[in-house]
């Protein structure tokens, strides 16, 4: 008999918010909105209930969390993330050793040489937006 711990709704909620910093605050920072689109369409970084299931695991959902969150810090830092290439790559193999869809490398997210992002200048819809007005 083996003793699985499962994860815990916070955890998953995690995931879910990762996801969307990914969707918020990486995507719109290196590519365009049509671009972004095609990435919803494709299901990158999507959590499926079948992969939900997967991912039910204590370990695997740490695993995830771990891996997601590692990679933000990453690509966060645009002027240093070329000293984390392995780590990177690393990161992007446990998710997809978790079959969750991460189709990138560390080159797809390019910064010019003034240190400006492809899509630094222009707006996003799914950027976040910096301020909110209640109506």
């Amino acid at each position: 008999m083996k003793v699985v711990f499962a994860s815990t709704p916070t955890q998953e909620e995690r995931i879910n918010e990762l996801v969307q910093a990914f969707y918020s605050k990486i995507f719109p920072f290196y590519f365009s909105d049509k671009e972004i689109n095609k990435f919803e369409r494709l299901k990158v970084l999507a959590i499926t209930p079948e992969k939900a299931q997967l991912l039910s695991t204590l370990k695997t959902s740490y695993q995830v969390i771990a891996s997601l969150q590692t990679l933000v810090n990453i690509l966060e830092d645009p002027e240093n993330k070329c000293k984390y290439k392995h780590l990177f790559e690393r990161n992007v193999q446990i998710l997809e050793d978790l079959d969750i869809f991460f189709p990138f490398d560390l080159a797809n997210f390019k910064i010019d040489v003034n240190g400006n992002s492809y899509n630094q200048a222009n707006f996003s819809m799914y950027a976040e937006a910096n301020n909110q007005y209640l109506l």
